[in-house]
């Protein structure tokens, strides 16, 4: 069986400027990057400010597993396929983390037949959008350590900068650090840490912007600390976000690539799910809204994340109305939700798919909640039994939503046409009445209150006094109206990534929470989430190589 890498290596892609071409995009409008991908200036190509014309699909899954669940895989796949049945259809994805790359979960490009493409480019450097963030955040912390040095005019109370440094790499030993040692030229001494750049604020804001100029204004209310008087100090005080948006000037424009069968991709930002807010840059979707009849977009890990906070902070703040939402699952992972063990999914197991599967059903309750129709994708794989599927199905349509058996990996769209015709219909039909969760003028712990029980299950949320005069603090500062972006382990509704299945009753422990005010959102952590991941005791690095040809080797 040929691997992810070596079916995208023998894959023939066409040149970026066909790719263009097909969305009536002209030279003047791209800038390559090599022959298969560029980056869209969206003035030039008429797109900046462009109303949405296309109707936006959202494509979610269940609790993410080790076993896989195949949620790029089945939004590349439907993309295809609804190209193959005639719909102008634009796919709107992430960028991939070198983190995960180089750690466990391997690169996010799709896999087998249903994948974006040049695989290795995506996968590792792209366009570069990554390092411009990292640069623009970490300018960012030299200019307040250079500003305390050089006799901090704004008071900052060093025991309060709560702005960190970042890199794309997961590395354990960044977590916690002292910094500025070694004499009185090296700054004051404290204690800091790194994030993974995806965490970046930068990032999520980068992400939420709707141009180059609201991007700068929302670089400049990054809230970096606070004073000794606790008034907060912000990147605008400093002086740092017209060279922060410099650095983020080509990073801004969205990125063209293309599916392993000729249909357009747009490839930007990559904050993650569990620790960010994880759905790509509005840019791009709404560009993507403008050039086609549909948009294919996914948001990260399992519904309870992604979905959630793609509904209540990027639909709510880009004024986006979903049409329909695609909720993947797998045999696979509804088997471990019934307590079978990684080793033993190869076995039929009937009664444990039936067990597992109260995950699914709590996440199309979920989903619905928003008022967005939903559609169950059953991501194939060989060991599926008949009966295993049967079972998926019928409780999918116990809930009153069509399941649709899909074999993109092995197919490409070909393999997902059913499901295509069935998203086609249900997002053309006005079906979806979407509304956020809760309103804006919900105060901060009401709101994560309601996250916790509406969507967790949650009987209560456990916080401190501190988390909780903290929120009331911004609140009275004027940040109450924004919403939260809950970080928490992706693979339970809880905080206790062992508890499968569809808990209920349990405590979220809210242990801090952090205001991200350039991006618009109030992330509260929970449990043991860490915002700089560390390498498994054997990463994916050990295995990437050059072979004699000079071609990557072990990249998945």
């Amino acid at each position: 069986m040929l691997t992810d890498i070596q079916i995208s290596r023998a894959a023939h892609l066409q040149r970026i400027s066909a790719i263009a071409e097909r969305l009536g995009l002209g030279d003047a409008a791209i800038e390559p990057y090599g022959h298969h991908k560029a980056k869209i200036d969206l003035r030039a190509a008429g797109l900046e400010g462009a109303e949405p014309r296309g109707r936006l699909i959202l494509v979610t899954a269940i609790n993410p597993t080790p076993a896989g669940e195949g949620k790029t895989t089945t939004s590349v796949g439907l993309a295809d396929a609804l190209n193959r049945i005639g719909h102008k259809t634009v796919l709107a994805l992430r960028e991939p983390s070198l983190g995960p790359c180089f750690g466990t979960k391997g690169g996010a490009t799709g896999g087998g037949y249903a994948q974006v493409g040049p695989m290795e480019d995506i996968n590792l450097h792209f366009t570069g959008d990554f390092h411009a963030i990292t640069s623009a955040h970490n300018l960012l912390a030299a200019m307040i350590d250079n500003h305390v040095h050089w006799g901090n005019t704004l008071d900052i109370d060093v025991r309060r900068i709560v702005w960190r440094r970042v890199l794309d790499i997961n590395d354990r030993a960044l977590r916690s650090i002292v910094q500025s040692t070694g004499g009185v030229g090296n700054g004051f001494p404290r204690e800091s840490g790194f994030d993974i750049t995806v965490a970046s604020e930068v990032m999520a804001i980068l992400c939420l912007a709707r141009d180059l100029d609201d991007l700068e204004e929302r670089l400049g209310r990054i809230v970096i600390g606070y004073s000794r008087e606790r008034q907060p100090v912000t990147a605008s005080d400093l002086k740092a976000a017209g060279a922060m948006a410099v650095l983020l000037a080509q990073a801004i424009k969205p990125n063209l690539v293309q599916t392993l069968e000729g249909n357009p991709a747009l490839l930007h930002g990559g904050p993650f799910a569990n620790i960010a807010h994880g759905c790509n840059s509005v840019i791009a979707t709404r560009a993507a809204l403008a050039l086609g009849d549909f948009v294919v977009t996914e948001a990260g890990f399992g519904a309870d994340l992604g979905a959630e906070k793609f509904f209540d902070i990027k639909c709510r703040q880009a004024g986006l109305r979903p049409a329909a939402a695609v909720l993947v699952a797998t045999v696979r992972a509804l088997k471990m939700n019934g307590g079978i063990a990684k080793a033993d999914l190869a076995r039929e197991d009937v009664e444990a798919v039936r067990r597992g599967s109260v995950n699914l059903v709590r996440h199309i309750e979920n989903v619905r909640q928003f008022g967005v129709p939903v559609v169950v994708a059953i991501n194939h794989f060989d060991s599926d039994s008949d009966a295993e599927i049967a079972v998926l199905q019928e409780v999918a349509e116990g809930q009153g939503c069509e399941a649709h058996l899909c074999r993109h990996w092995a197919l490409g769209g070909a393999g997902a046409e059913g499901l295509a015709h069935a998203v086609a219909r249900i997002a053309s039909s006005d079906a979806a009445q979407f509304e956020p969760l809760y309103p804006d003028a919900m105060p901060l712990m009401a709101k994560i209150e309601t996250v916790a029980k509406r969507i967790y299950r949650a009987q209560s949320v456990s916080a401190t006094g501190a988390v909780a005069s903290q929120l009331q603090r911004w609140e009275e500062a004027g940040f109450g109206h924004l919403p939260v972006c809950m970080a928490k382990t992706q693979y339970s509704f809880s905080a206790d990534p062992a508890l499968l299945g569809a808990p209920t009753d349990h405590v979220l422990p809210v242990r801090e929470v952090r205001l991200s005010a350039g991006a618009g959102f109030v992330v509260a952590i929970c449990g043991e989430i860490m915002t700089m991941p560390g390498l498994p005791r054997i990463p994916a690095a050990e295995g990437i190589h050059l072979d004699a040809k000079g071609e990557i080797e072990g990249l998945f």
